[in-house]
């Protein structure tokens, strides 16, 4: 006889909704990580600035940094199956106005996919927590390496399908709405076996009283030191490489290593991370790697490039996953996951916008890129000294 879990649901139910869970997933970073390899051809079509085609990577962090907080609003109100349907639709949206229009609709389509995005990105945790409470580290693994795995897809056949598929640069951003379609498809069963229950708190109380936890703050500096290395490593990478005297197609293709060890990290780091009630352990080993791969990179001397750039891959695609699993385990329930991953989310990625930025001004004023890197050993100080903390077996 097949037993049913604590929400009515049987294996088949829960094999089902996982499915939807990893479908909405793999959606969550194709719109981002393939706009990049055409920025290119975008400019040549059209003749924007660096700078305003850098909004096109900058506008969907700052939609994941407001929409983030004010995802509890809709949950409260139409639940967190709904929301993240009707996320499905606005993403699905945002990528075909964003291909199929002039520039106007190019940004208006990336601030709509990136609300969208920012929609998922809050929810899916707190369906873990409230589904898979039992199996949250290797839930968040599947989670967070499908995530990856789209990502470094999208940026590797971006460029393929523009030109070797003649599609453009529009055609190539359009195709990622079919897979947002399909995603839609598989996740309208699942409406069901989502149960909407009713809020215990108001969103404001709920703010309030989230925003007044030091432990909340340890984790959203955890979460934002996390991503501003992620998105400094993914802008500046190959540019630092060049400097270095290395050929743009090598600079290339270490960016590329670096998202594909990053896959292997964000699914190996949680299955260890959930099999264990302290995550103490998990996180300083993760910052010692990072710390030791930092100045193997700083130290040109010494080559061993490859390894440098996939240990730093393999430990933020870890920590990413890490952080993802701390909003689940530090949570009491599903209502409060979907409150802290909101609040956690909003103030990590309004900090991770700021690295790219921060580390391509001390470039500017020094023209030497180990000061950035040097910046990234102080900012894995910091995490480890937030880790230490939110890395203890406790709830929010």
């Amino acid at each position: 006889m097949d037993t049913k879990d604590e929400n009515g649901l049987n294996k088949a139910s829960r094999t089902l909704l996982l499915v939807g869970v990893l479908f909405i997933s793999v959606n969550l970073r194709p719109a981002l990580s393939s706009i990049g390899p055409l920025i290119d051809m975008i400019r040549q079509d059209i003749g924007l600035s660096d700078t305003l085609l850098g909004l096109l990577t900058t506008l969907p962090l700052i939609a994941f940094g407001i929409v983030s907080t004010i995802t509890p609003l809709f949950t409260k109100r139409f639940g967190i199956g709904n929301t993240i349907l009707g996320a499905m639709v606005l993403l699905t949206s945002g990528i075909i106005i964003r291909s199929f229009g002039s520039i106007f609709e190019l940004y208006l389509g990336t601030i709509l996919l990136g609300i969208a995005i920012a929609f998922g990105n809050v929810l899916i945790p707190a369906i873990i927590k409230r589904n898979f409470p039992h199996k949250a580290g290797f839930v968040t693994s599947l989670y967070s390496g499908i995530m990856s795995l789209g990502a470094a897809i999208a940026a590797g056949l971006s460029v393929p399908l523009a030109v070797e598929l003649n599609l453009g640069w529009r055609g190539s951003l359009g195709v990622w709405a079919v897979l947002a379609i399909i995603a839609m498809v598989i996740w309208i069963p699942n409406l069901k076996r989502i149960n909407r229950t009713p809020p215990r708190r108001s969103f404001k109380e709920a703010m309030r009283k989230l925003s007044g936890t030091v432990l909340v703050w340890k984790l959203a500096l955890y979460m934002g030191f996390q991503s501003l290395a992620f998105y400094v490593i993914l802008a500046w990478l190959p540019a630092i490489l060049i400097d270095r005297g290395y050929d743009a197609s090598y600079a290339g293709w270490m960016l590329s290593l670096s998202q594909a060890t990053g896959i292997i990290g964000a699914i190996i780091i949680p299955i260890w991370a959930g099999s264990r009630k302290d995550q103490r352990l998990v996180i300083v080993s993760l910052i010692i790697i990072e710390v030791l791969a930092l100045i193997g990179l700083m130290l040109p001397g010494i080559g061993m490039v490859e390894l440098w750039v996939g240990l730093i891959g393999m430990v933020l695609g870890g920590t990413f996953g890490l952080a993802l699993l701390l909003i689940v385990l530090r949570s009491k329930d599903a209502e409060t996951a979907a409150e802290l991953s909101g609040i956690v989310q909003s103030i990590g990625y309004f900090i991770a916008a700021s690295g790219p930025f921060i580390v391509g001004l001390i470039y500017d004023l020094t023209h030497v890129w180990n000061y950035g890197l040097m910046l990234l050993v102080v900012i894995s100080i910091l995490k480890l000294l937030m880790g230490i903390d939110v890395g203890k077996n406790r709830k929010i």
